[in-house]
């Protein structure tokens, strides 16, 4: 907590407090310990100190204000100022045949009523209930003023059964005392009013408030001390006096500047928040407490005053139905918010289907109650779509696919939005036989995603693979996210099969079904169905064979052949990343000691074991097994996330080039890696991704490639060309000045052996 905000509390506190006790001492003395004499004088002194500080202090802080601030705190000095004078000229002149006080007391309700409307008007826009009803408001608005004016009204009627000089303004004329006293009450009806519509967030609500509740405050108190007098109760009177004292202590605490900002809501807030429930019923509570009191002493009540009475609790009624309407209303809207709010939380913004969280609820029950048929569907080639029409016209077309697969299914079954270009349908069982029949479902999608779709003026065929599993497929432990991942390698299965495919997952029983488990299960071996396939790497325009790459492969014990990108990342995000790395390379090691192949052996390792501290020693404790030349190892660096600390990664490259072997930055023009990283980096390779020969010009490939070799040529880096699939791309590199490339022009991956029977044994040098 900061200073101010704890000096603001401790000044409040202070306040509170000497409110709290101005208030006991002068409840003490209305008892009249000493006499009603000494009583009356402690009570006239009080509310001539209060009323002191309330102009003095109100003076001082209108110089340093502006506009509206300045005039309502004016204002008010003045209502104090001529409240002041009124009392001391009745007090100095006594029955004076010219009573000057009666027009210095006309002008206390005057400016008081003068100063409440600045500053009410200074609050700006009045508080709207939460649920924005004007209506409500108005009608609440206008019966809160009409309960005040009743209650009120019956305290003036009371006061006026007999003139008096006791109130103001101390005459016993009724031309004078009865627009007096209507005054008054128009006063305390507008004081009321703007204080319960007065903003609750706005800085100078809190001004408001004490300067409305002091000016109804003395307005108030001076009814009360006309009632006594009417009564004959005139050693009750220092009660009513209480208020003459008390008035003018809250509107000098109200002179206290504000900040003009807007606060954050506050525990003090919250109480003010509290005023604003009080005030409607303020009143009402008042005058009731003021007629039981009234008849318990043996007065009768007026057939007016008994019938306002009956006015005013007719109307305290009718304000309480329309609240409850209005919280009602409130109600409704909220519970229509939550409800919005929930099927934001539950549906795909884009496409209004229910989305990955909903989905997998449903699954999880599906996979509880009973049998069910689940696929997943992506769309092929959805970025080429983006990128030839935009992201606009791609989420146009994920809207049409949308509709047209929810039109193939029952209202049964569920249609979700799981993520980007991916579509995921729960087939309920009970409500089809579909379910055991996935495959039956997924043509039919197929066949409805042949109809072409209109996509701003074009006409765009869709295709689309899919992914199933169906109820009885794997045990009955694996969870919603297990199931979505099964459809998922399923569907990437098809992709590699050439696109546009329906594959049926179709794991073996009691087997791992992801690569996570199958590596946690081979304990440090090789899990079964990994293998290591090997790809050349040669140098141009011979096409000899200097290096060959590493590459991971794993079938499933399904029998499907899962792509490396997808079980690569499932490692990594279950934490096995380094044993995955260690794995392949000890295997890639031990085959080329094997075979004698005498070239480089490239190995993938992730960004994210550079730092590693056991890393460099698993290096020089393999190549050492193996009896692995240091010089013939390159190690890429591969990346699914950022390198985060660039200055150790840089550190442990210089030591692993210190024993010898060399680190390649892999993908270079894809993801993460970028030319800040060969400024950081002491690599020695660097890999061009194979993106950078998809392009449909060749002069302009051939300028691209020029310009990033001289680079590398300018470092002293060896540039490796990946994706090299023709010879026109092979002759571009060429020309550029790149000597090394790698793709399936010069061979796909393959055992080493078949590596080693087409190309021979030995290196040749670039």
């Amino acid at each position: 907590m900061s200073s101010g905000e704890g000096g603001g509390r401790t000044g409040f506190g202070v306040r509170v407090s000497l409110v709290v006790a101005v208030t006991v001492l002068l409840a003490v003395n209305a008892f009249a310990p000493w006499g009603d004499q000494v009583s009356h004088r402690i009570a006239a002194v009080a509310m001539c100190a209060s009323s002191l500080c309330a102009v003095g202090y109100g003076l001082v802080t209108a110089r340093r204000m502006r506009g509206a601030s300045r005039w309502w705190r004016l204002l008010a000095v003045g209502a104090v100022s001529a409240l002041l004078a009124g009392q001391a000229s009745w007090w100095l002149l006594g029955d004076d045949s010219a009573p000057v006080w009666v027009g210095l007391y006309w002008l206390f309700p005057v400016l008081g009523l003068a100063s409440v409307l600045v500053l009410a008007l200074r609050g700006g826009q009045v508080a709207v209930p939460e649920d924005g009803s004007l209506r409500h408001a108005a009608i609440l608005t206008l019966l809160d003023g009409l309960v005040a004016a009743t209650s009120f009204a019956i305290l003036v009627i009371f006061g006026l059964a007999a003139m008096s000089t006791a109130a103001f303004p101390r005459s016993v004329d009724p031309a004078v005392v009865v627009p007096f006293a209507l005054l008054e009450l128009v006063v305390v009806v507008v004081g009321a009013v703007a204080g319960m519509v007065y903003r609750p967030q706005h800085p100078y609500r809190v001004n408001y408030l004490q300067l409305g509740s002091g000016v109804v405050l003395i307005a108030a108190s001076d009814r009360m001390i006309a009632y006594f007098e009417t009564m004959g109760l005139h050693g009750a009177a220092p009660w009513g006096e209480m208020g003459l004292a008390l008035g003018p202590l809250f509107i000098a605490l109200s002179m206290r500047p504000r900040d003009p900002a807007p606060s954050p809501v506050s525990g003090r807030a919250r109480l003010i928040d509290w005023a604003q429930l009080v005030l409607p019923y303020s009143g009402f509570i008042g005058i009731t407490v003021l007629l039981a009191f009234h008849v318990l002493t043996g007065h009768e009540l007026g057939p007016v005053v008994v019938a306002i009475t009956v006015i005013m609790v007719v109307l305290v009624a009718s304000r309480q139905v329309v609240a409850m309407g209005q919280q009602r209303l409130l109600t409704r809207r909220l519970y229509e918010v939550q409800r919005s709010l929930a099927h934001q939380v539950m549906h795909d913004a884009l496409t209004g289907l229910p989305n990955r969280l909903m989905f997998a609820q449903r699954l999880e029950s599906a996979m509880r109650d009973g049998e069910f048929g689940l696929i997943f569907v992506d769309l092929d080639d959805f970025k080429d779509v983006n990128d030839r029409y935009g992201h606009a016209a791609g989420d146009e077309l994920l809207r049409a696919v949308g509709e047209r697969l929810q039109k193939c299914l029952s209202d049964a079954d569920i249609l979700a939005r799981i993520g980007g270009d991916e579509f995921a349908i729960l087939i309920d069982a009970s409500q089809s036989d579909d379910a055991q029949n996935p495959d039956l479902v997924a043509d039919r999608l197929r066949v409805a995603l042949r109809d072409p779709f209109l996509l701003h003026g074009w006409s765009l065929r869709v295709r689309a693979s899919m992914g199933l599993v169906h109820s009885g497929a794997g045990p009955s432990t694996l969870s919603s996210d297990d199931l979505l991942r099964q459809a998922d390698i399923s569907m990437y299965a098809g992709k590699r099969l050439g696109k546009d495919t329906v594959v049926v997952y179709q794991p073996a029983a009691g087997l791992p079904a992801d690569f996570p488990s199958a590596l946690r299960a081979g304990a440090g071996h090789v899990p079964a169905g990994f293998t290591l396939l090997y790809q050349p790497i040669v140098a141009l325009p011979e096409e000899t064979l200097v290096a060959v790459e590493a590459l991971a492969r794993w079938t499933a014990p399904n029998g499907l052949q899962i792509p490396p990108e997808t079980f690569v990342a499932a490692a990594e995000s279950a934490g096995l990343g380094t044993e995955l790395d260690r794995m392949v390379l000890q295997l890639a090691c031990t085959d080329v000691a094997r075979c004698g192949l005498e070239v480089d052996i490239h190995v993938n390792i992730g960004a994210s074991r550079l730092g590693h501290p056991g890393f460099e020693d698993e290096v020089r404790r393999t190549l050492s097994e193996c009896e692995i030349d240091p010089g013939c190892l390159v190690l890429e660096i591969t990346e699914t996330l950022p390198i985060v600390d660039l200055a150790d990664a840089a550190a442990q490259i210089d030591r692993l080039n210190g024993m010898g072997a060399r680190v390649a930055l892999d993908d270079f023009g894809a993801g993460y890696n970028s030319l800040a990283y060969l400024h950081a980096l002491p690599v020695g390779v660097v890999k061009l991704d194979r993106s950078l020969t998809v392009g449909s010009q060749a002069v302009r490939e051939l300028t691209l490639y020029r310009s990033v070799v001289g680079m590398c040529a300018d470092l002293g880096l060896d540039v490796i060309a990946e994706g090299i699939e023709t010879a026109d791309q092979a002759a571009t590199v060429l020309a550029a000045g790149c000597r090394l490339a790698q793709g399936y022009l010069f061979g796909r991956p393959a055992p080493l052996a078949d590596i080693v029977a087409e190309y021979g044994a030995l290196r040749d040098s670039p």
